[in-house]
């Protein structure tokens, strides 16, 4: 079995490459939850950019084609109904206030969906559970090796015999 750089696993490795291969693999995980960061913020701002956008088209509509559908609706009103002219203007100017507060009420929903999002702060909290997780890690323990010198012994007793 090997590990995802290649490198065998086990006793083959040196700790200097289990270190390296770690901070490796901490460095990737966190360049991904920044991009995922990033991913979410993306797109918050443009469900704001939506909202702001129908906000602009309502005002739009508001007060730039008001004239000329008013006109063109009270003189269809009265044409149709046969009701004194003001009474038809007015009610097309109702009819243009009704559809402005429609797609105000549309770039609302896209406003409050963009301030609702918590996505940068849940990444947040990731990346500092993920911090705290590997702060407390601790090393697997292993059996102490107990290294067998065969000189040792000689060289106690040359020790001794010397002094």
């Amino acid at each position: 079995m090997s590990a995802p750089d290649g490198n065998p696993v086990g006793s083959e490795r040196s700790m200097g490459q289990l270190f390296a291969t770690a901070s490796t693999e901490m460095s990737a995980l966190v360049q991904d939850q920044i991009a995922y960061a990033r991913a979410l913020l993306k797109q918050d701002v443009k469900r704001g950019a939506t909202g702001s956008a129908l906000f602009t088209a309502a005002l739009a509509l508001l007060v730039f084609s008001l004239p000329m559908l008013s006109f063109a609706l009270a003189y269809g009103f009265h044409t149709w109904t046969g009701w004194n002219l003001a009474w038809c203007f007015l009610l097309s100017f109702g009819a243009s206030v009704i559809v402005a507060l429609l797609l105000a009420a549309l770039g609302t929903v896209f406003v409050k969906k963009a301030k609702k999002s918590r996505a940068p702060q849940q990444v947040s909290a990731e990346v500092k559970r993920t911090a705290e997780v590997l702060q407390n890690a601790k090393p697997h323990p292993r059996p102490a090796v107990v290294t067998v010198d065969p000189y040792a012994k000689q060289l106690d007793s040359v020790a001794r015999s010397t002094s």
